[in-house]
């Protein structure tokens, strides 16, 4: 990856242009609308934030107003599922990788016609069918997978995140077609709790709520080889650090992953509330947040943001 920033001035300043540039394109996008809390959010509120390796970081907007993460705790999931694998890299992660896939889906998140041809099987754990079978197997390794997702952002990000309490209830009230994939799944043997505690466990991770700064602190280690670099921590091996930025890149934004592997050229995550996490490895994590989206359910202007911010600064894995 070429990482030549010389030329690209002061980092604060080209976040500014970036934001300035960006901003706009929101007003073709359309905020998530099937809960209230997202549908009643203000969709002029933008937010971009990067953190680098040592701790300097940098924002603008509405850095410091706080969203639901939704769809970007599908990479802290996987992540506590990869910690649980063993040394030799057998044991969960065996099982993890023979009952989800790693393909992009070239389908909508929610797709259940895949699930169906596929025997429930899902493409990969970034569309919500792979993140419920993720959910399944913290279930039999986790005594508290809802407090060890907390625990684990809230390190992360270097201070105490919580839920959103009118988000959680909302999700659990609109829950139908999860649901059905959760049952889809257990009509072919691919998931083993009770749908019930699946989709709890799910709908939880999704109503954390965290800023643009904290997500950006948060997928630091990522972008560090596995080691959380405010801390010191080694939270995954290098081996399986690589192995989630890369399930990131061709799958964290369903199915645009190759239009933002095109114009981006880095692993990113994406959630319906309008913020995409990226990391830049050896270098930063970035977090913008915007909510209108684009029909593919990733934030507008965050996209335009980020194709921007690599272009400017040359940061491409390519």
């Amino acid at each position: 990856m070429n990482t030549d920033t010389d030329d690209s001035g002061d980092l604060d300043q080209v976040l500014a242009e970036v934001t300035e540039h960006a901003k706009p394109s929101a007003d073709d996008g359309k905020v998530a609308d099937y809960i209230p809390s997202l549908a009643e959010v203000d969709p002029n509120l933008f937010a971009l934030a990067a953190v680098e390796m040592d701790g300097t970081e940098h924002a603008t907007g509405d850095s410091g107003v706080a969203f639901p993460i939704q769809s970007m705790s599908k990479v802290f999931a996987l992540v506590l599922a990869m910690q649980l694998t063993e040394d030799d890299g057998e044991g969960v992660s065996e099982e993890l990788w023979r009952r989800v896939g790693r393909e992009p889906s070239g389908d909508p998140f929610n797709s259940l016609v895949q699930l169906e041809r596929e025997k429930g099987v899902p493409r990969n754990p970034m569309i919500n069918a792979g993140a419920l079978i993720v959910d399944d197997i913290l279930l039999d390794h986790c005594d508290d997978v809802r407090g060890s997702m907390i625990e684990l952002l809230s390190d992360l990000a270097g201070e105490e995140v919580g839920v959103d309490e009118s988000v959680l209830q909302a999700e659990g009230d609109t829950s139908s077609r999860n649901m059905a994939m959760a049952n889809l799944m257990a009509s072919f043997g691919n998931l083993h709790h009770p749908v019930d505690d699946v989709l709890g466990a799910y709908i939880h991770q999704c109503a954390i709520s965290m800023t643009s700064l904290q997500v950006a602190r948060a997928v630091r280690f990522l972008a560090n080889d596995g080691t959380d670099p405010a801390s010191g921590r080694q939270i995954l091996p290098p081996r399986l650090a690589r192995r989630v930025a890369a399930i990131m890149l061709t799958c964290g934004t369903y199915d645009a992953a190759g239009e933002f592997a095109f114009t981006v050229g880095l692993p990113c995550k994406s959630g319906v509330a309008g913020s995409i996490a990226c990391l830049v490895p050896e270098k930063m994590g970035v977090c913008v947040w915007s909510p209108p989206l684009e029909p593919s359910g990733n934030s507008l202007a965050g996209r335009v943001a980020l194709s921007e911010l690599s272009s400017r600064l040359n940061l491409t894995v390519f």
